[in-house]
């Protein structure tokens, strides 16, 4: 088993704690990861970035050129990583913020009002959960669960009050009716 990602945002939406919440819950599971992010002036509003590895096998880079799977948060990371994803690919949008819809045939496209979820569930700073579950959905190596009770054990005092929406929002997302499972 082999898959990397690369997930996308403005500074400030969580595209970076997203990966590692993912990169923890696979390594708590004894899978090889690697988490790589961007730092920079990306935290002041720009595209911020993570890759992510997950292997059953030793991973020989931490660089992905062409990611298995995009997630973007937002129209900037979808212009950037849309062109990028490797062919017959996933890319999972936030057509709240996308402005476009992607035009690319030859990879898997899915679209969702991430944003929009987000408020609904009272927060949108939990965009990037909402988003990694449907993730987790279409791509099911590792249990839902598990990133759940990686989140329990790795977050640290400041987010733990967030520990709740970040569970409700993980569900949402992967529980949403219109996602097809799994790819």
């Amino acid at each position: 088993m082999y898959h990397d990602l690369i997930i996308s945002g403005s500074g400030g939406q969580g595209a970076l704690f997203a990966g590692q919440a993912l990169a923890y819950a696979a390594m708590d599971a004894g899978l090889q990861v690697t988490w790589m992010p961007s730092y920079g002036p990306e935290m002041r509003g720009g595209t911020a970035h993570c890759t992510v590895i997950v292997s059953d096998t030793p991973i020989g880079a931490p660089l992905v050129r062409n990611p298995q799977t995009v997630i973007a948060l937002n129209r900037p990371s979808l212009d950037k990583y849309e062109p990028l994803t490797a062919s017959s690919g996933l890319l999972i949008y936030n057509r709240s913020l996308a402005g476009r819809e992607p035009t690319r045939p030859d990879i898997v496209i899915v679209g969702v009002p991430g944003s929009d979820l987000a408020r609904e569930i009272g927060d949108e700073r939990v965009l990037n959960m909402v988003m990694l579950g449907i993730f987790l959905r279409l791509k099911p190596f590792l249990p839902l669960e598990a990133v759940c009770q990686s989140l329990e054990r790795h977050l640290g005092k400041r987010q733990r009050t967030l520990l709740t929406l970040n569970h409700a929002a993980l569900r949402r997302g992967f529980n949403l009716p219109a996602v097809p499972v799994p790819l």
